[in-house]
């Protein structure tokens, strides 16, 4: 067990920032962590966190998921210098999230999974899919496998015809995940549009938690509702000299807004923005 006070680092806002599905809470200051097949119980004691693990299992895999390389007391200063009364406030309140280094798979099914969802049924709908996979999350190939009963129980509707048309596509090589890394930002969005159910929403969902392209910025009603009460309809992170990292001010401002608003939680929060 190791047990570090790191910057800019809070396990619940992160679990509770609409990134990761598969965070589950123990009890009010641990929860479970698991990224692939990768487990780890985090617990937060005052400004200290308590990581579960080995020293070399923290060092060599959990040190990367949880991008603690990345300066994000200078993505918070610029934010600050920016003078924007919201993002200020936004970032005052959110200080404590990062973007996590996901695999690319589990983000792409998560984010399909996310449309027209809220957290808790999307973390429910994860779930099932690892427990008809003995509990290890599925690869392209175990989704091919199963019947239509096993799909049926899962309840996903229509999400169900993409994530097989997806998994077909990738497991068939017909679509190429690994040169989605060497591409910009706005190439590796347009290229993951071509995958079967994937809008402009969710490409930049899984460009910025799946790719770490810090500059994708996901456009979903919390951000549509922002975007028209505090800025009359337009807002550009580029012109406040932050669309680099852009996706990182979206987490800030979508964290913010869910919590400062009574009713966040009982309202779908990943639909999409035609």
């Amino acid at each position: 067990m190791l047990q570090l006070k790191l910057p800019y680092f809070d396990i619940d806002q992160i679990a509770d920032s609409g990134q990761c599905f598969r965070m589950y809470r123990i009890d009010d200051h641990a929860w479970e962590v698991h990224a692939l097949n990768e487990v780890l119980v985090v617990n937060k004691s005052g400004i200290e966190h308590q990581f579960f693990c080995s020293d070399s299992q923290f060092y060599d895999f959990w040190w990367s998921y949880f991008d603690l390389d990345t300066d994000y007391s200078d993505i918070i200063q610029r934010v600050e210098n920016s003078q924007d009364g919201y993002l200020c406030r936004a970032v005052r309140f959110s200080h404590g999230i990062r973007i996590l280094r996901q695999n690319l798979w589990e983000v792409i099914v998560s984010f399909v999974i996310s449309q027209q969802n809220n957290i808790s049924r999307i973390k429910k709908c994860i779930a099932n899919l690892c427990r008809l996979n003995n509990n290890k999350f599925p690869m392209p190939e175990d989704i091919l496998r199963w019947s239509d009963s096993e799909w049926d129980s899962l309840k996903l509707g229509y999400r169900t015809s993409y994530l097989k048309a997806i998994a077909n596509e990738i497991y068939e090589k017909k679509f190429d995940v690994e040169v989605l890394s060497t591409m910009s930002c706005k190439q590796s969005v347009l290229r993951l549009k071509r995958l079967h159910g994937v809008g402009d929403k969710v490409a930049n969902c899984i460009a910025l938690f799946g790719l770490h392209k810090l500059d994708a910025f996901p456009v979903d009603v919390w951000i549509k509702r922002i975007i028209d009460t505090y800025y009359e309809g337009y807002f550009n992170v580029s012109e406040l000299r932050l669309g680099d990292v852009g996706g990182v001010v979206q987490q800030y401002m979508f964290f913010y807004e869910r919590n400062v608003n009574s009713k966040a939680n009982d309202l779908v929060v990943f639909q999409s923005v035609m």
